[in-house]
């Protein structure tokens, strides 16, 4: 058995965002590490090793760093950082009360001392008592070359104010800043919890059906063909085909709709849906590791792992931010006395107010949390992104090209006419299924649908695809040619206008022209509405590309309103399309193409953001595509655009908040206009304010 070379880790108690991209850059510098990753949403590492690389090396190296940076965290290796998760989140409230009974003790000399006026010696103790955790760490830091963090800097503010005699305003930073972390943390449970709670569509047992009875097991025991039953009320642990029963599914937790479908024997289900009425029981074609819910878990966990550009910005401008904002608190405190004549005892006060209020913890926090609970909320409405780029280029999305069958129409094919050249319509269509047997594509599928009777599968002797244009094969002594036009063209056989809207299907019978099928396909309702909000949310332009015949795209595109139509092309020219548009297009703006996941899996791997339609339960889908609609709804799409400018609007009200109040105190500070208590609310708030504004983005 192949060793994986990925190691997944949870972080048990992770709550500082500065140290998580500390522990990521220093886990990526391992020798022996190719990329990681940590998602602190989830609190959890993704590694990649390099070949040949021992697991338990890095393991042991990892939580050596883990305990350097920050020591009462936990690393442990999972399956489920979901379930884990929510596991580690039950006594959170009681283990927090338990870590912080110096900080209560603390808080209470503190009064005692403020009250009795004890002087010194009580504030003294008061202030050991709260900020001993903050001034260790500062410590330990400094001795290991970690020196610019928010420990740092709340304990040089915090001692200078004690050498400058200001005890009560020393403490009083010292507490509210820890209380601060306290909320913080609080908060980032609160949003670790919510997106724990949307992605709750995992069951850990099933009722197993054998011989001797109905048993209840874990889902890890179920094999591929084994029955199970699923009780009113029940959520689907596994994919499977309905065998015994029928009922209505709730599928809002895959599609984001909330409207009940009716299925029956030989209906195929999905797990994660739930079961509202009647008993059945499903034949299992699917493991706990690949059924459709651990497919959306897994790609929802690992959406951080592909970091959107605002993302990697602030952690770069906050490495550069905490040394900037030091040597500037050195100049307020040191430049003015010493060639202007000010007060030493002032200037070095503005300046420790300076320090307070420049921890950068808001933005260090605020933003990978929003992204993250944005790709949260998306996936709330059926639509799942693997990644924060992918979240935040939707909203730079100006052009957008759609597929047609499958994407825009339904892909529903009935064969509609038949016009047949010396030879009756029976014979014509039973030929053409034959034909079309060996094929999967919709088109071939509604063909033998069509025909209805028994297929004699030894009748073919031989059977070749022709991609894009049709197929050639053998049906006993018949040679079959089977395509669209430009098939046609190949053997000099012409082709001809016809008044009905639908696909042409011609056939040639050992090289003799014997007539042709009309193929119809529905468009979907929503399609027209899309294009619409498409247009109202200023994309510019809106692109078909089909390789159906050129006057069907035409009469498609005209009813919804697509201005652009490329059609007749085979799958490569597609591809090719799509690089002109890319060429052509303002770097800064993204084109996105919208297609089945399954034959369009080239175009969707090109485009800046590929886009899947109705992938539910596709490997091939959920594999090319960057972001999935489950629903089987080209408006998905536009929920999933609105879902990237919501959170985009959010980071963007974080970053202002952030920086623009900080900023301002900042230069109230140096000019005399704030002191240390509007400092430290101005820090703890604007980060618990940035926190909760971040969780909004999982709302719809």
């Amino acid at each position: 058995m192949k060793k994986s070379n990925v190691i997944k880790l949870h972080l048990k108690g992770l709550g500082c965002a500065n140290c998580a991209n500390k522990i990521e850059v220093a886990t990526t510098k391992l020798k022996e590490v190719e990329a990681a990753t940590l998602n602190f949403g989830m609190a959890q590492l993704t590694i990649q090793l390099k070949d040949k690389a021992e697991k338990e090396i890095v393991m042991k190296a990892v939580k050596e760093i883990v305990y350097r940076l920050e020591p009462h965290v936990k690393v442990e290796e999972i399956d489920s950082p979901v379930e884990k998760q929510r596991l580690s989140l039950k006594n959170k409230s009681l283990e927090r009360i338990k870590e912080n009974k110096w900080l209560l003790l603390g808080s209470g000399v503190f009064a005692l001392a403020t009250f009795f006026q004890v002087g010194f010696w009580g504030y003294l103790i008061a202030y050991f008592l709260i900020g001993g955790k903050v001034l260790l760490t500062a410590l330990r830091n400094l001795r290991r070359g970690e020196i610019f963090d928010e420990n740092f800097l709340m304990s040089i503010a915090t001692i200078g104010a004690f050498v400058l005699r200001e005890y009560p305003e020393a403490i009083a930073v010292m507490l509210f800043y820890e209380i601060g972390e306290l909320f913080q943390h609080a908060a980032v449970n609160r949003s670790r919890q919510s997106i724990s709670e949307l992605l709750d569509l995992r069951v850990d047992s099933a009722h197993l059906v054998t011989g001797s009875g109905i048993s209840q097991v874990s889902i890890e025991t179920i094999k591929l063909e084994d029955v199970i039953l699923i009780k009113p009320g029940e959520r689907v642990p596994l994919d499977g085909v309905i065998i015994s029963g029928e009922s209505e599914l709730d599928t809002s937790a895959l599609t984001g709709e909330t409207r009940l479908s009716m299925v029956s024997i030989n209906d195929e289900i999905l797990s994660g849906t739930i079961n509202t009425s009647g008993v059945i029981k499903i034949k299992v074609t699917s493991t706990s590791r690949t059924s459709t819910v651990a497919k959306i878990l897994d790609l929802v966990e690992n959406a951080s792992t592909k970091k959107a550009t605002t993302e990697r910005f602030i952690t770069k401008f906050c490495r550069f931010y905490t040394p900037t904002v030091v040597g500037i608190a050195l100049v307020v405190a040191l430049i003015p006395p010493l060639f202007f004549g000010g007060a030493f005892d002032i200037w070095i006060y503005r300046a420790l107010v300076f320090l307070v209020v420049s921890c950068p913890c808001a933005l260090v926090v605020s933003i990978p949390l929003g992204f993250f609970a944005g790709i949260g909320g998306a996936s709330k409405q059926g639509v799942l992104v693997k990644g924060a780029n992918y979240l935040e280029m939707l909203s730079q999305i100006q052009t957008v090209v759609f597929d047609k069958t499958g994407t825009l129409t339904k892909g529903n094919f009935i064969v509609n006419k038949i016009k047949t050249n010396q030879l009756d319509e029976q014979t014509f269509l039973k030929l053409a299924a034959y034909g079309e047997s060996q094929s999967n594509h919709p088109i071939a599928k509604s063909i033998v649908k069509a025909y209805g009777g028994e297929i004699i599968e030894n009748h073919l002797t031989s059977y070749e695809e022709i991609a894009g244009k049709g197929i050639r094969v053998h049906v006993q002594d018949k040679q079959l040619i089977i395509g669209n036009a430009a098939l046609m063209a190949e053997y000099n056989i012409p082709t001809f206008e016809v008044t009905e809207t639908g696909t042409l299907i011609y056939m040639l019978v050992d090289g003799e022209y014997k007539g042709y099928m009309v193929i119809t396909d529905e468009i979907k309702k929503t399609s027209k509405e899309t294009i619409s909000e498409l247009k109202k949310a200023g994309i510019k332009r809106v692109i078909m590309l089909t390789g159906d015949n050129e006057n069907i795209a035409k009469t498609v595109a005209s009813e919804l309103g697509i201005d652009e139509v490329y059609a007749e092309l085979l799958p490569h020219q597609k591809v090719e399309e799509v690089e002109k548009l890319l060429t052509d297009m303002d770097p800064k703006t993204r084109l996105a193409f919208v297609g089945d996941g399954i034959n369009d899996a080239p175009v969707l791997a090109r485009a800046d953001i590929g886009v899947a339609m109705g992938g539910m339960g596709s490997d091939a889908a959920i594999e090319a595509a960057d972001v999935v609609l489950m629903k089987d709804d080209p408006m998905a799409l536009i929920a999933a655009i609105r879902q990237s400018k919501k959170t985009n609007r959010i980071l963007k009200q974080n970053i202002f908040a952030a920086l623009g109040l900080k900023f301002l105190i900042m230069i109230l500070s140096v000019f005399g206009l704030a002191n240390m208590w509007l400092a430290i609310f101005a820090d703890v708030g604007i980060t618990l304010l940035t926190v909760v504004n971040s969780i909004r983005a999982l709302r719809k």
